[in-house]
């Protein structure tokens, strides 16, 4: 097996709680330490605070999908996106600003 999966440290597979405003409920989200430091850098990229990002994506899923089934799995796989785009070295693709509904 290789060593870049099975020697990682393990304090980035370790699970962290945050407790963030969704949709103006309080709720607790837990994800693993690198999908956290992620998710900070994406936030930062696109020039808001972590807990603004989050709100600002769920919304724009719910108006997207109609729901967010599950959240915390839409946050993995949107890391999954970013570095699959090229990442740190990637131009935003979207400024994630909601859109009125007409």
């Amino acid at each position: 097996m290789c060593e870049i999966y099975a020697g990682q440290d393990p304090d980035r597979y370790r699970p962290i709680n945050r407790s963030v405003r969704i949709g103006g409920h309080s709720t607790s989200i837990q994800l693993e330490a690198a999908f956290w430091d992620l998710l900070d850098e994406i936030a930062a990229r696109q020039g808001m605070s972590t807990a603004k990002f989050l709100s600002t994506l769920h919304d724009e899923a719910l108006q997207i999908n109609g729901s967010v089934s599950n959240f915390a799995s839409l946050l993995r796989t949107s890391c999954l996106i970013y570095l699959m785009n090229g990442g740190r070295n990637a131009t935003p693709a979207c400024r994630f600003e909601m859109v009125a509904a007409e």
